[in-house]
């Protein structure tokens, strides 16, 4: 009986062990077999950038190796930011060579944003393979829409490998005003969206958001052992300015800054960790931007800054939060000195219309401005919910 006994607990203690061992969640660019039949014989672009990476190894040297021959491979797509290095925030890209491979890339952050119809001359199918951070005015989404646009236009398939959230576990913020998108907020959805970039594709297809309602012939390779319950890391920096997942987890609620007289930290070791400006007051805490990779013009270059250290703030559990933090650009509105200053026009583009900041000048607090955000985010919930991939 004792021996009996002894075998039920040590059972026990391997089947507790074997559900509580969390599983690393597998982006669509690894499932290979899942996507190669549509690729095989075909003529493919691929549109990627450095996050496009299987294993340790980048997306079209994995499918060179993996036997898809080099000329079926007729060119890249380049984002914001470039192919394979990173380019400043807002940096034009030029059309080039990948260093590489030799393939041409074509930028669509240059003389224009969505592939042109030469631009698709010969091509059967676009691979997309780029890491979200699953923030409205993160343009990777953009360039989506426009390549699945250029694809319904053109009767070309488009292939989205499908990679997990690091902010998928919740949704909040206004809703976009469609009058005022633009290449860092086409849609109308909230700040965050809760969305990996392959469920997004299928909600732009499915509400009918190309232009004239055009559908896309749309695959999405689906992620394996993720959920939106899933605190995923990043293993490569989505870009110049998000080093790490501090940076990350922070982006949706500091990004507004960009809107605003406020430096975010870019030009310092520790971008969209800190914000602050030569116009607030000294509480302990300064940085001072300079010209570095990545930031070579950043805001108030050479000037000393007086704000807000967020360097820990996964340390002191600030982060990840279920809702973006409204407090600290309210904050920092009220302690900046000269109000008529501290917003720039591209703040009402950033928030996706004027509300917000007219709301902030009335004094109105965070949580007064949450319950105006209640009835888009519960119109948004049942959008959303039709595109699900994941529990």
């Amino acid at each position: 009986m004792k021996r009996l006994f002894l075998f039920s607990l040590i059972l026990l203690f391997i089947t507790c062990s074997c559900q509580g061992r969390k599983k690393t969640p597998v982006p669509g660019a690894e499932q290979f077999n899942q996507y190669k039949h549509f690729i095989e014989g075909k003529s493919i672009a691929i549109a990627a950038n450095q996050t496009a990476m299987v294993g340790k190894v980048h997306l079209v040297d994995f499918l060179i190796s993996n036997g898809i021959d080099l000329k079926r491979i007729i060119k890249v797509f380049a984002p914001e930011h470039g192919f394979r290095d990173m380019a400043d925030a807002g940096e034009v890209i030029q059309d080039g060579k990948d260093i590489l491979t030799g393939l041409p890339v074509t930028s669509l952050y240059g003389t224009h944003q969505k592939p042109t119809k030469e631009d698709l001359d010969g091509l059967d199918v676009i691979l997309f393979d780029i890491q979200d951070v699953g923030a409205r005015f993160y343009t990777y989404i953009s360039t989506l829409h426009y390549i699945m646009e250029s694809c319904a236009e053109n009767g070309i398939k488009c292939i989205v490998l499908d990679r997990p959230n690091p902010n998928g576990f919740y949704f909040d913020g206004n809703i976009l005003d469609t009058a005022y998108k633009s290449f860092v907020g086409l849609h109308p959805v909230p700040i965050v969206h809760g969305m990996t970039i392959g469920e997004y594709a299928l909600m732009i297809n499915g509400e009918g958001w190309l232009k004239n309602g055009l559908k896309c012939d749309l695959t999405v390779i689906k992620c394996k052992n993720y959920t939106h319950k899933t605190f995923y890391e990043l293993p490569v920096k989505p870009s110049p300015n998000l080093p790490n997942q501090t940076a990350i987890y922070l982006y949706p609620s500091l990004c507004w800054f960009e809107g605003t007289n406020i430096s975010l930290g870019r030009g310092t070791p520790f971008p969209f960790q800190v914000y602050g400006s030569p116009e607030l007051p000294d509480k302990g805490f300064c940085f001072t931007p300079e010209s570095v990779a990545g930031a070579k013009y950043p805001p108030l270059s050479g000037i000393k800054c007086y704000g807000t250290d967020l360097r820990d703030a996964i340390k002191n559990k600030i982060v990840p939060k279920s809702q973006i933090n409204l407090d600290w650009l309210i904050s920092a509105y009220r302690d900046y000195p000269d109000k008529a200053e501290f917003f720039v026009p591209y703040f009402d583009v950033l928030a996706g219309g004027p509300v917000l900041r007219e709301q902030i000048i009335k004094g109105m607090t965070s949580d007064q401005i949450r319950v105006t955000w209640r009835p888009g985010l519960e119109k948004f919930a049942k959008i959303r919910g039709k595109y699900l991939l994941y529990d």
